[in-house]
């Protein structure tokens, strides 16, 4: 790659992180109710935490010296990070894994909309457009009141709701926190919850299939770690950002190939319109930093 540009060595790398961690759902999803979700949660959890640890502490990024609001903000995005661990994955058990991939793409309309509210942070009426087109996107995919409507799919717009919270909770954080420590206290506050869940639930000896299922969501989920933290090394985010749609590329693929699922055409339209909307959405926030950076300089 070395012929390649920054931007497009990001592109790849985020392309790479979102077939990371959609494999790893796959694997998952494969796993279905042949382990226990608490189970799951520790095994994956305690050996991603450990190169998460492993990487953070290489690259300098275990401080001490964090502000003490930033600690109760780390322990919120955690328990964030928990509900919406625990809500995707119950849910992705049922539902076929391009319609929860689909929903999880609602986070950045969401995040925008929950600035708004809670921040009071100024969106013009490009982006509440397009959060409410999202809207009617997410809308075709759940479909209220038809058969296909049920508790998993409540599941998973909790699951956007999880996230939301988690990434509202990161944009008060300081900069003073690096990005790998708060994802480090996130992956283990995951583990000691999933942990205390265990206690009341019979583990099970693992066989040759669930082992490697197990460790293939490990790995994938690692690389797809891996990828993320290059991805914010190299390249222009406004140019990489919209590429991480390509999860939901990746999730109908592999629906379809693994699981043998195709969604409805609507779930289709809709997933279609949600990415479309994020993408604007991104592109209208990048703008409007830029012009703000431009007047900072004036």
């Amino acid at each position: 790659m070395n012929g390649f540009s920054d931007n497009a060595r990001g592109v790849v790398m985020m392309i790479g992180a979102m077939a990371g961690f959609t494999l790893g759902d796959a694997c998952i999803k494969a796993i279905g109710e042949g382990m226990p979700l608490s189970q799951l949660l520790v095994l994956r959890g305690t050996l991603a935490s450990l190169f998460i640890a492993l990487l953070a502490w290489r690259m300098g990024a275990l401080r001490r010296d964090v502000p003490r609001q930033d600690w109760g903000l780390m322990l919120l995005r955690g328990l964030a990070e928990a509900a919406s661990a625990f809500f995707f994955l119950t849910a992705l058990r049922h539902m076929p894994l391009a319609n929860v991939t689909a929903l999880l793409q609602m986070a950045p309309l969401t995040v925008t909309l929950g600035s708004a509210l809670v921040f009071q942070e100024p969106v013009g009426w490009r982006r509440w457009l397009a959060i409410g087109v999202g809207f009617v996107g997410m809308l075709l995919i759940v479909r209220p009141g038809t058969e296909g409507f049920n508790m998993y799919s409540v599941f998973a717009l909790v699951t956007v709701a999880a996230v939301t919270v988690r990434d509202l909770v990161t944009r008060r954080m300081s900069r003073a926190v690096p990005s790998l420590m708060v994802t480090l206290s996130s992956a283990v506050i995951v583990v000691l919850l999933a942990g205390i869940w265990s206690l009341g639930q019979d583990w099970v000896v693992l066989d040759q299939r669930l082992g490697l299922l197990l460790l293939g969501a490990t790995m994938f989920v690692i690389a797809g770690y891996c990828c993320s933290v290059m991805v914010m090394r190299v390249g222009d985010v406004g140019f990489v950002a919209p590429f991480r749609y390509t999860g939901l590329v990746w999730a109908l693929v592999l629906g379809l190939v693994i699981f043998g699922d195709w969604p409805h055409p609507l779930t289709l339209l809709g997933a279609g319109i949600i990415v479309a909307t994020g993408i604007f959405t991104l592109w209208r926030e990048l703008q409007l930093a830029r012009l703000q950076a431009k007047t900072r300089r004036m």
